[in-house]
């Protein structure tokens, strides 16, 4: 036996508690806001993962003498409420099949099972979500060019589209997040969009300007591009020009809220005014909806950071700017279905936030404001693979997928009769 093998045992449970219990109450003060939220959303999203590592890692300590000694003793007494906790969590992400099919009997929507289930084997090794024998996927399709610098897209489609489509193909945009001055396209939505191409849908994992070079509203506008790039080369694309979607989470749920309430808006569209960027539904993760913070949920180091890094402004000299960069402020009755979805446990983007602007969307929405809020659920719960995120995308391609045939139906109906 090595002297601080039971050190070692003592470390581990010191550590295992400290990752639950702060999965369990994460933290929203300025200074552990950060690491706070890293360490709660891998815990909550791989409590099995995390489990089975602690438990092979006790078991070798344990086999080299770790309980011979006072400190190994306590560290197992340390492990094993952090492992019921663990267990907690992972019941917790149980029920959030139960959650997500609420929000849609809520509105008379009871979906049946998906066309295709997500791979479950995703769920034993997330990384394999990137590679899918059943999706294509061309990277860095450049859409717009600013000051010099491309704009680029990832396209998702079904491998099957390879040969000659009897259809165009219904389509579905995701805006990544990042606080609007990081993030990447090639790793956040990825869950979602190759599970919607797999169901013969085309997906479009876009880039935008990020500050604090770029400053509100060039994220919105970038986005925009985008959509206008896609329907000006639908065709080629083999997409449905009349059926886009939008998705995204956090700052990506905040442009992707802004783009349903925003259609049209020429203050977001320079010089291509009268491109046509509505969208037939938006599906909003873990969204940002009051950036002017009039609810006052959000500490003050929030403020800072949006004063200083995306509206380049004080909200005091401004305070209009702030509001007309806020969702909740652009409600509006003719927008387009809203699909909210947002965990209890977010301790980035709260929960309030979300409750507030579905209850104003609901207010005056003529068209289905479904919500959803996950049991247990940290923010970006859905960047890989987890039974979560796996009960949540794909009851959101049943969702989209009636939609789409509504729209389907529709079409048909205005379509005249050849004579």
């Amino acid at each position: 036996m090595l002297p601080e093998t039971p050190w070692l045992l003592l470390a581990l449970g010191a550590l295992s508690g400290l990752l639950t219990s702060n999965a369990l109450r994460p933290r929203r003060d300025a200074l552990l806001l950060v690491p706070s939220f890293f360490a709660a959303w891998l815990t909550t999203e791989l409590p099995l993962h995390l489990l089975l590592g602690e438990l092979l890692l006790a078991l070798l300590l344990i086999a080299d003498g770790g309980l011979t000694a006072l400190p190994g003793i306590v560290g197992m007494g340390l492990l094993l409420p952090a492992w019921a906790g663990l267990l907690y969590i992972y019941a917790a992400g149980h029920r959030t099949d139960l959650a997500i099919r609420a929000a849609l009997d809520d509105v008379g929507m009871g979906l049946g099972p998906p066309l295709r289930r997500y791979p479950r084997s995703h769920l034993i090794v997330p990384p394999l979500m990137f590679w899918r024998r059943d999706v294509k996927v061309v990277h860095n399709v450049p859409f717009a060019e600013i000051d010099g610098k491309p704009l680029n897209l990832d396209i998702y489609r079904p491998r099957a589209s390879d040969g000659p489509s009897p259809r165009r193909r219904p389509a579905i945009v995701q805006v990544h997040g990042g606080a609007w001055f990081i993030g990447f396209k090639q790793y956040q939505g990825i869950p979602l969009l190759t599970h919607m191409a797999a169901n013969g849908w085309v997906g479009f994992n876009v880039d935008y300007r990020l500050s604090p070079r770029a400053t509100f509203p060039d994220h919105l506008i970038d986005v925009k591009r985008a959509l206008a790039w896609i329907r000006e080369h639908a065709e080629e694309l083999g997409v449905d020009p009349d059926f886009i979607v939008v998705t995204g989470g956090s700052a990506g749920g905040h442009l992707t809220a802004l783009m349903g309430l925003t259609a049209g808006d020429p203050e977001y569209q320079p010089g291509f005014e009268s491109a046509d960027t509505s969208v037939q539904a938006a599906i909003v993760f873990y969204g940002v909806f009051d950036i002017a913070n009039s609810l006052g949920t959000k500490p003050p180091s929030y403020l800072r950071l949006i004063e200083r890094v995306l509206m380049k402004r004080r909200i005091a000299d401004d305070p209009e700017a702030f509001r007309r960069a806020s969702p909740i402020d652009r409600v509006r009755a003719d927008a387009p279905p809203f699909f909210v979805i947002h965990g209890t446990r977010d301790n980035l983007a709260t929960v309030r936030d979300a409750r507030a602007f579905v209850e104003r969307m609901r207010g005056c929405s003529e068209d289905h404001v479904l919500y959803a809020e996950l049991p247990g659920a940290a923010h970006a719960f859905d960047i890989f693979p987890s039974m979560r995120t796996v009960a949540v995308i794909e009851v959101v391609e049943r969702f989209l997928e009636r939609l789409h045939q509504a729209h389907l139906q529709g079409a048909r109906a205005r379509r005249p009769r050849e004579s």
